[in-house]
């Protein structure tokens, strides 16, 4: 290991995971920052190594990042890792890095496992492009409003799979606004318990997901995958629901089909077209 900070990816399960690399840079290590240190001390039993760990989770970031930046100045070797997989990826440690870089530190890492990869690529789905999204909120309201969001941005033109993070005890209820937002057909995957014993990857389509998951209880770590909008997203099926919006707010046909046509890009005479249909054909435009 050389002098700086590292960043160490650990197992996301099966502690056999651990690179030879990712061993001996954790060895030679002064300091091991970690999320908890019983999870990161058990896999570090687990392969003989005993070393100085010290919590580096969201709450205490911001103070322990100038005692770190001093350590790091004086020549410490200091490896950071998070409870599992990727450091940074829904995980503590990115203002660190972002401090250390700043003051000119060296920065290295130790590539290994990452849950969200291992997810999209037993999926089925799409690999490339994708986009990681990690955890929604977790309130109703602030999950749905999200969802809306990335909507909005694939009828911009987005096709790519996503991922997310969620916990057990919300996934149901995480699919179901899932299915709701981006439509009950789309494909999508839920992979859980990824490199342990009991890993499952169930591949079908958000709806039959999410009554799969009201019905039964997820257990472990999860992943969910959800593949790229079909090309009519930003056809038919969006552009009637835009409209339909746009009449329910109160406009008239011809300023419906006006403020679609901008906001979606399609030809003002298409969307002009369809406002007449759904307003029963009396628009005032000639």
């Amino acid at each position: 290991m050389s002098t700086g900070l590292t960043l160490v990816a650990t197992p996301i399960g099966n502690l056999g995971d651990l690179s030879p690399r990712a061993l001996a840079t954790l060895q030679s290590a002064a300091v091991v920052l970690c999320e908890d240190t019983r999870v990161t001390g058990a896999m570090l039993a687990r392969h003989g190594v005993s070393v100085t760990m010290i919590p580096l989770h969201e709450h205490n970031e911001d103070d322990q990042t100038p005692r770190i930046l001093d350590r790091l100045r004086a020549g410490d070797r200091i490896a950071l890792v998070s409870d599992a997989g990727t450091p940074l990826v829904s995980d503590p440690g990115y203002r660190l890095v972002r401090a250390a870089i700043a003051a000119g530190l060296p920065v290295g890492a130790i590539p290994g496992p990452n849950a969200a990869v291992m997810a999209l690529t037993l999926s089925g789905l799409p690999p490339h492009p994708f986009l990681f999204l990690g955890f929604l909120p977790v309130k109703a309201g602030a999950r749905t409003a999200e969802i809306a969001r990335l909507r909005a941005v694939e009828r911009a033109g987005l096709a790519a799979s996503m991922i997310f993070y969620e916990a057990p005890h919300r996934l149901a209820e995480t699919l179901a606004a899932l299915a709701e937002g981006f439509g009950a057909a789309r494909p999508a995957a839920v992979a859980r318990e990824l490199t342990k014993r009991f890993e499952e990857v169930r591949r079908a389509t958000l709806g039959e997901l999410a009554g799969h998951y009201a019905a039964e209880q997820a257990r472990g770590e999860i992943a969910i995958v959800i593949g790229p909008a079909p090309e009519e997203a930003a056809g038919e099926i969006e552009l009637d629901q835009a409209l339909r919006d746009a009449l329910a707010a109160g406009l008239s046909v011809r300023d419906a089909a006006a403020a679609v046509a901008a906001a979606t890009g399609l030809p003002r005479k298409q969307v002009y077209r369809a406002a007449l249909a759904m307003g029963g054909g009396h628009g005032g435009e000639g």
